[in-house]
């Protein structure tokens, strides 16, 4: 709240509130004053984002603990202040006592930093997780994917999981010696300039959505280095070191967070079943200053029998150079399903939804449908 909006706000609570006394008794003042705050907008709401933290009697160090409260819980927040350098807030509990206290500001988010928050998962509410997400360390969630100041909503616990909706590449400021390096290797004749991992140039910014039981902000961005992006199980061993999973999405029904006994080890892994999977290496370049998000696609099915994947179809296998762009949806129900990628036309530079249906032959095996766009560039490649 900027200063000249608190000094009107309190001019008008003092004419309210001196009006108020003249016509009321004693009595009901408190009251009055009450109201009167709460409709000026000088007592805010704020919710909880800790599991669990303590109101107390003062911010000092010895202070008692009076009330515990947990995530998610509403309190009003009365008065702020700085105490050796730490935030502090005096709130006001929801429970029988009303009690009053003080905790500190990082267990709470005011209803103002929720609501952006809330706006952000109400715009994408349609979009399909992209792939599953833990963080390393706790972390900041902020509004938008920079690490700017009055961006932050709240920090996230270490080992916080989500899902990921979406991301952005923000590229690294480069310094002046760095520059100058490079222009000094490139320089050097007869050496070979290998392709610029996406780490080295870019910072990836994650746009994920939260559970309830996580935060009570249901989306934000987190700086992708502090992510591990939780690949299930049994799919994970088709990832290999020049080519890294960026999307997957379930092709079957069966529950993705359902676990079996591994036939090897004995250890408890992800049900296995059908996926498609989108891609990412060095190899493929930016267009325009844009940075593609995929350049593979790979559709794995299960054989329940023999209990092993078989693949249905490969980017890769066939040979084929693509350029995509997120978001990946999946659409249908049980055997008849299809999934939709942007892929860039080569001739024209637009980019252009493709559609792959999916569907059962008559051994239960799954099978594809490819786009012509695919097919097409596959006989090119031929010859």
């Amino acid at each position: 709240m900027n200063l000249q909006m608190l000094l009107k706000k309190v001019f008008i609570f003092s004419i309210i509130l001196f009006g108020s006394i003249a016509m009321s008794g004693c009595g009901i003042v408190s009251a009055v004053t009450e109201n009167v705050y709460s409709t000026i907008g000088l007592i805010e709401t704020g919710t909880v984002i800790s599991q669990r933290a303590n109101i107390r009697s003062s911010y000092a160090v010895v202070a008692a603990d009076l009330l515990e409260v947990k995530r998610g819980q509403q309190v009003d927040v009365l008065d702020e202040t700085l105490f050796e350098k730490v935030t502090w807030y005096r709130v006001r509990a929801n429970d029988e006592d009303q009690t009053e206290g003080w905790i500190e500001a990082q267990h709470i988010i005011k209803e103002e930093s929720l609501d952006k928050s809330r706006k952000l998962a109400e715009d994408d509410k349609n979009l399909q997780p992209q792939a599953l997400g833990q963080l390393r360390a706790a972390s900041n969630l902020r509004l938008t994917p920079r690490q700017e100041e009055g961006n932050v909503l709240l920090q996230l616990d270490d080992g916080s999981t989500f899902e990921i909706v979406d991301w952005e590449f923000v590229e690294k400021e480069k310094k002046a010696e760095e520059s100058e390096n490079e222009d000094i290797k490139a320089a050097k004749e007869g050496k070979e300039k290998e392709p610029a991992k996406l780490d080295e140039t870019y910072e990836i910014w994650y746009k994920i959505r939260l559970d309830a039981s996580v935060s009570p902000a249901p989306m934000g961005w987190v700086y992708g280095r502090q992510v591990e992006l939780q690949v299930p199980s049994d799919i994970v061993y088709f990832q290999t070191n020049d080519r890294k999973f960026v999307t997957w999405q379930r092709l079957d029904n069966t529950d993705a967070t359902e676990t079996v006994a591994d036939k090897d080890t004995g250890a408890k892994v992800t049900k296995p079943g059908s996926w498609v999977i989108l891609s990412r290496t060095n190899e493929v370049k930016a267009i325009d200053n844009q940075e593609p998000d995929f350049d593979g696609i790979l559709i794995l099915g299960y054989d329940k029998y023999n209990q092993e994947h078989y693949t249905v179809y490969s980017t890769k296998r066939e040979k084929i150079d693509v350029w995509g762009l997120l978001p990946l949806k999946v659409e249908g129900s049980g055997d008849n399903k299809t999934f939709t990628v942007n892929l860039r036309n080569e001739d024209t530079g637009e980019m252009e939804e493709q559609r792959f249906v999916l569907f059962k032959d008559k051994s239960k095996r799954l099978r594809a449908t490819i786009p012509e766009a695919l097919k097409n560039k596959k006989k090119k490649g031929k010859k």
